[in-house]
């Protein structure tokens, strides 16, 4: 009896046809992660169609070519090496054409791509969703002949009912890895800017890196201007150090990344003449250039043991942590250099912190409807956050409160900077969502290397006793009414990271006796004496005990209890905190 009709009988009944759709429903469905996915489409293959070798390859637009992304019975370096061009091969030709292939006897096909000798037949299914190319499935086996109609119907009708679901999941892991890169750049900003260590910071950003980058080695290099060459400042590979050092600008991958300033990478280290071996396993690289203030300080050098690891997204991400990457790393460099010069310093704080308690209110101003109490305390001198309030004609009041990434001057100064733009474009922005989008804007036009800043605006109209909010990156507010806790949701990204933002604006109607609170996250993270954080429960306890008092004894009360908590450590974050009750 032949090959296929053997497989047929597993379908002549019609109760085991549905069962195989629900099953290949369940793999679809179960899960978003996309190796597990193409794992279970695997065995799901496997259970009807019996094969020495199976690849799941993907389209990639941007190599215009198949790779596989899950495989059984191939070679790894075919694994990790093979790019199979539109129109190439059997599989190529199946992508090309949007149609099954079956091949009986692949000696007599000149597309057949060699994947073992042995392989006589194969069958290569393409997978589409909405119109673009998924990938492909191929199958291949070492009988002549071993698939006929029924197989190749049976792999199309996985193939049309998986698509949909490994495009979702592709779709998925990228936006989860863009997610994942904003969080690590919204967490690495302050954390970065707060280790003035060198060899601390440097350790810490290769551990940073490494999480969203699985390099095999990381070097920085510093610019010597008065030599003209790259030397080398640190290393991270199982503990052994780069012998590499003083690389003239332009010269070796990293000088040329130093000399165009613009991220370099290399597929293959062993085909470009410019690599400088460091170690004899690296097979490729990619480097970036550190730029501060439009200078280039140094250079960030990730190498891989695999032939072109480095993708463009990989570019991307290192790009984007880059600017603050190269702002910390000069920032601790200079750290002895401002010691020197503390008493100066220290003076000229002064100066600031007086100029800053000038330029934010000194206290809450005269609202329609509402009773305003505020608390501020800087963790340094001058303070990263920054609170104001404005009127918007009679009845429409703002009340909005940010954090500046960072701490120090650079943070004050920044956070002056937003503060005079929202002055001079809140007034005639009446939508919050609106006004935050002008002032992304507007910082971007104005552009400080590793700076953003979260702020939240609640715009106040005291007859219809509505707040119309809208959020970039900051806390959200806590809304008490008649004991019971509110916390509507309102998101978006910190203002001054990303061009072209869209933001939502959420309505809420207030009664009398309402409380609203804001706060800056400095108050939920500061420590006390054993780690601890003052966390988000302990603010949520003392206001459910509290909610009833007035605005300014909220205030008393909540700085009390931090100060108890933390009994005498140092203020972590800048700590503000605003209190509205509706009359």
């Amino acid at each position: 009896m032949p090959y296929s009709s053997r497989s047929t009988a597993r379908f002549r009944d019609p109760a085991e046809l549905l069962d195989f759709f629900l099953e290949i429903a369940s793999v679809t469905s179960e899960t978003l992660d996309l190796d597990r996915l193409l794992a279970g489409v695997a065995d799901l293959i496997l259970r009807v169609i019996p094969c020495e070798l199976l690849a799941i390859l993907l389209y990639s637009e941007k190599l215009k070519g198949l790779r596989i992304a899950y495989a059984m019975g191939h070679r790894r370096e075919v694994i990790e090496k093979l790019v199979i061009p539109l129109g190439e091969g059997i599989t190529g030709a199946a992508a090309q054409a949007r149609e099954a292939i079956l091949v009986g006897d692949v000696r007599n096909d000149p597309r057949y791509l060699n994947a073992l000798d042995a392989v006589r037949t194969e069958l290569a299914v393409p997978m589409a969703f909405r119109g673009k190319l998924v990938g492909v499935i191929d199958l291949q086996s070492t009988r002549l002949n071993a698939y006929g109609d029924y197989e190749k119907s049976t792999l199309q009708l996985i193939a049309s009912r998986v698509a949909a679901a490994i495009y979702n999941a592709r779709l998925h892991r990228r936006v989860e890895r863009q997610n994942r890169t904003l969080r690590t750049l919204a967490r690495l900003a302050p954390e970065f800017s707060s280790i003035r260590d060198l060899n601390e910071l440097l350790q810490r950003i290769a551990t940073a890196v490494r999480a969203l980058v699985l390099y095999d080695s990381f070097n920085v290099y510093l610019v010597d201007e008065a030599q003209q060459v790259l030397r080398h400042l640190f290393s991270s590979r199982y503990d052994t150090r780069s012998t590499v050092d003083n690389i003239p600008l332009g010269k070796g991958i990293t000088g040329a990344a130093a000399e165009s300033r613009e991220p370099v990478r290399v597929d293959d280290t062993e085909a470009d003449p410019r690599y400088i071996p460091s170690h004899p396993d690296i097979r490729s690289e990619v480097a970036v250039p550190l730029v501060v203030r439009d200078r280039v300080i140094g250079v960030m050098d990730l190498e891989s043991e695999r032939i072109g690891f480095f993708t463009e997204d990989h570019v991307r991400v290192l790009a984007l942590l880059a600017p603050q990457i190269a702002a910390s790393i000069e920032n601790a460099r200079l750290y002895e250099e401002l010691s020197r010069h503390k008493e100066r310093m220290e003076a000229d704080l002064r100066a600031a912190r007086e100029l800053q308690s000038v330029l934010l209110p000194r206290q809450a101003p005269e609202t329609p409807g509402l009773e305003i109490a505020t608390g501020v305390r800087p963790a340094r001198e001058i303070s990263g956050d920054l609170y104001d309030f404005f009127r918007q004609g009679r009845e429409r009041s703002a009340i909005a409160l940010g954090d500046v990434s960072g701490k120090g001057a650079a943070a004050a100064l920044y956070a002056a900077l937003v503060s005079g733009l929202l002055r001079t474009l809140g007034p005639s922005h009446s939508h919050p969502a609106e006004l935050l989008k002008r002032l992304n804007e507007a910082l971007l036009e104005r552009k400080a290397d590793a700076r953003f800043v979260t702020l939240l605006v609640l715009l106040w109209h005291s007859r219809s006793r509505e707040f119309r909010m809208a959020n970039a990156g900051a806390m959200p507010p806590l809304i008490w009414r008649k004991g019971q806790l509110h916390k509507p949701r309102v998101e978006g990204i910190p203002l001054g990271l990303l061009e072209n933002r869209e933001y939502e604006e959420v309505a809420f109607r207030a009664e009398p006796g309402d409380l609203i609170v804001l706060y800056s996250d400095g108050i939920e993270d500061q420590h006390n004496a054993s780690g601890d954080h003052y966390g988000r429960s302990r603010v949520l306890r003392l206001l459910e005990e509290s909610w009833d008092r007035a605005p300014q004894e909220i205030v008393q009360r909540l700085f009390a209890d931090l100060d108890r908590f933390s009994a005498g450590m140092e203020t972590f974050d800048d700590q503000t905190l605003i209190v509205m009750r509706v009359k």
